[in-house]
């Protein structure tokens, strides 16, 4: 009899866990999926990214910036529009970081930060 209950017991614990598993829908990965794919087709549509250089020219409508010196020196022209954040003196010949948005073959900027003046350095003479 105690042979009987123990497997009686067993069976049990095992088949409650087993219906609850099959209870479960299928259905609940499938639209996670979908919605990461649709996310991946989005994010490659419209890029962000972030680039600093010294600005070469500047208007309402566009700004151009050169990256590195010399013989690397490349410039990149941005699309700059009404919801542009600007901080800073925007103005040529002043150090930029800008931060912007590819769609194509168009950069657009959403932030333009200018660096701040760095002070004159201080030269200091010993007598001796």
């Amino acid at each position: 009899m105690r042979m009987f209950t123990k497997a009686a017991i067993l069976t049990v614990a095992l088949a409650v866990p087993a219906i609850g598993f099959a209870q479960a829908p299928a259905t609940t990965t499938a639209p996670k999926a979908d919605k990461k794919a649709a996310t991946k087709e989005t994010t490659k549509a419209v890029a962000s990214h972030t680039t600093s250089g010294v600005v070469k020219s500047s208007s309402d409508s566009s700004l151009v910036i050169t990256k590195g010196t010399g013989k690397t020196a490349k410039d990149e022209t941005f699309t700059v529009n009404a919801s542009t954040k600007k901080t800073g003196d925007v103005k040529e010949g002043s150090k930029v970081t800008v931060a912007y948005t590819t769609e194509g073959s168009t950069m657009t900027a959403t932030s333009i930060k200018a660096a701040a003046a760095h002070a004159a350095k201080k030269t200091t003479t010993t007598k001796k």
